[in-house]
């Protein structure tokens, strides 16, 4: 068994008579530790697939299971509970509590999990040891990503599930998020999903699932994943 599974997984979204599907019969499998890339155009199904597996949304039908555990037959307190220990968030926009310091952005996270891990040393691995202590207004765009990566991080999660992590970045910035999670991936063992409608940062990934049309498409392996820094896109 995949540590990661979906199987015939749908979602329907009701607009009066009109039927939307976001999700149409979609199959896939992930192994613990990968770094898997999801491509696709707008409205392909990519965000409702990782709002699946985050717990943050509901199938209409399928499952999807996660170390053996079935996500989708979770109800109220246990999949705030997926939420809170399992899952960890990284959003295009930071989402970082203005009037907190870096430091405290990513405390908040860890007072809710059991076995979180300590703030100020995933400050350090992502390159702000000398930032704790700014509020995000002093912060760049850049680095105020990096304290959301740290938040989430810092909760010691199964998965980290990022959802165009760079898209409000520059060029330059962007890579140096890419190469800060393909890292996380590997030093931390941490299985990390990268959303993004940029099919070139595909190379560094383990896995690739190209979705179109609410399923997946085509899933590509890459045996020799790239470092970020031999990208160009």
């Amino acid at each position: 068994m995949s540590y990661i599974e979906f199987k015939n997984v749908c979602k329907e979204y009701k607009m009066g008579e009109i039927t939307i599907k976001a999700l149409n019969d979609t199959n896939f499998q992930i192994e613990k530790g990968e770094l898997v890339v999801i491509v696709g155009p707008s409205g392909a199904g990519k965000t409702t697939a990782l709002n699946i597996l985050g717990g943050m949304d509901t199938a209409t039908s399928g499952k999807v299971l996660v170390d053996g555990r079935e996500v989708t037959k979770l109800k109220n307190k246990a999949l705030i509970g997926y939420r809170r220990e399992d899952i960890g968030f990284v959003f295009q926009f930071y989402n970082l509590v203005q009037n907190l310091t870096a430091k405290e952005n990513v405390e908040l996270a860890t007072q809710i999990c059991k076995d979180s891990l300590n703030p100020e040393e995933v400050l350090k691995k992502v390159g702000l040891e000398n930032r704790m202590n700014n509020f995000p207004s002093q912060l760049s765009g850049g680095e105020q990503q990096r304290v959301a990566i740290a938040r989430a991080i810092a909760k010691n999660p199964k998965l980290l599930l990022c959802d165009e992590p760079t898209g409000a970045l520059d060029y330059k910035t962007g890579k140096q998020i890419l190469k800060l999670l393909q890292d996380t991936a590997r030093r931390e063992n941490m299985t990390v999903l990268i959303i993004t409608h940029n099919g070139a940062i595909s190379p560094m990934a383990d896995k690739v699932i190209h979705f179109k049309n609410g399923t997946a498409e085509k899933i590509e392996i890459n045996e020799n994943p790239k470092p970020v820094e031999d990208i160009e896109w």
